[in-house]
């Protein structure tokens, strides 16, 4: 619909009136204007351990016109106790970073919705520890003994490359762990422990190692960046991952032709975890949500998490950066519990390795 304002022109009010009539429904015969919409907000819960790309963040915010927001809680057990505590009014859409030691208390408590992602076909049987999907799994890492090759080189001494190795006199006052109440490395540690040399044969070998002089420290932070020789500390065997070597090859101030660390990776030397993703019960935003988890599951964030945070990628057509496939150790036969018999078990066996080793 058109209007010649040429020819119209108002002498009075009338006429001004009549002028603004014909404005208006020019404005509503013509093609409606469109505001556009800002982008939505999707919150995601995770420890402090995370880290991803903000490229990679950047694809999904563009895909889906949303902004992501993470809310870092603490370690493993310090973020599932916040999200249990909001059960029913999260503190955000998604939670990440539950692993397999707190895998059944998280499905006890029954934080999680229940989603089956089309991507769960690509991932391997074995890292699927919930037949409901409430928590699906995102990545792993096995975690190990690792040894500052330097120290043993220089002393001529051989470097231990089983458990029992650390209690022979000649590894006396050289091995550096994280107290497993404190420290998810050091609870996996513990439980390879328990896995290698059973219940309560465990006990008499942490005996053996605070008989031997073994330094307990609260964190893996401490423990490989203050105590670890490699690092300036004093002790050259410490409780890390099998992906240390290959990060001290990708991250060195001057390039290495090898890495200066190695894990022991022998039969039952290491402990796997998995870590989880799910959608917090409660959330306002499922859809986005459940968008966040397929990410979460393709191949771009699979293939960014290995030089994020040192883990994994459960997809197998994922791709690795070329050092950290090399350098990074794959162990023989890693020991496993299954989740809800350390759920039934943790406490005491904690309560019985701090009576042996902190008492």
């Amino acid at each position: 619909m058109k209007y010649n304002y040429r020819k119209f022109r108002p002498t009075s009010w009338h006429g001004a009136v009549l002028l603004g009539l014909l404005a208006l429904l020019a404005t509503a015969c013509g093609p409606a204007v469109e505001t556009p919409a800002g982008p939505r907000s999707l919150s995601v819960m995770t420890h402090d351990s995370f880290a991803v790309s903000e490229e990679v963040i950047a694809q999904f915010e563009q895909e889906h016109n949303v902004k992501v927001t993470f809310l870092k809680s603490g370690d493993a057990g310090t973020a599932l106790n916040k999200a249990i505590l909001s059960k029913g009014n999260p503190l955000a859409d998604v939670f990440y970073g539950v692993d397999n030691t707190f895998l059944s208390r998280a499905l006890e408590e029954d934080i999680f919705e229940p989603y089956d992602s089309p991507l769960l076909v690509m991932i391997p049987y074995q890292f699927i520890l919930d037949p409901s999907h409430r928590a699906l799994p995102v990545d792993y890492g096995d975690v190990c003994l690792n040894y500052d090759k330097a120290y043993f080189n220089e002393r001529n001494l051989p470097a231990p490359d089983r458990m029992e190795d650390l209690l022979e006199p000649q590894y006396r006052g050289l091995l550096v762990v994280e107290n497993p109440a404190t420290s998810s490395p050091g609870l996996a540690f513990l439980l390879a422990t328990i896995a290698h040399f059973g219940d309560p044969g465990y006990l008499e070998y942490w005996q053996g190692l605070v008989d031997n002089e073994v330094l307990v420290v609260n964190n893996w932070e401490l423990a490989y960046y203050n105590e670890f020789s490699h690092s300036g500390g004093t002790r050259p065997i410490v409780v890390s991952y099998s992906s240390s070597p290959a990060f001290e090859v990708i991250f060195a101030e001057t390039p290495l032709d090898e890495s200066p660390t190695a894990a022991i990776s022998g039969p039952g030397s290491c402990f796997r975890q998995v870590e989880f993703a799910g959608i917090l019960k409660g959330s306002q935003n499922r859809e986005l949500a459940e968008k966040w988890i397929d990410f979460m599951l393709s191949p771009a964030f699979q293939e960014d998490m290995p030089l994020q945070m040192a883990v994994f990628p459960v997809l197998d057509e994922a791709s690795l950066d070329a050092n950290f496939a090399r350098y990074a150790v794959t162990p023989v036969d890693p020991a496993s519990f299954d989740p809800q018999e350390i759920a039934d078990r943790r406490d005491s066996w904690l309560q019985s390795w701090n009576e042996i080793v902190l008492r």
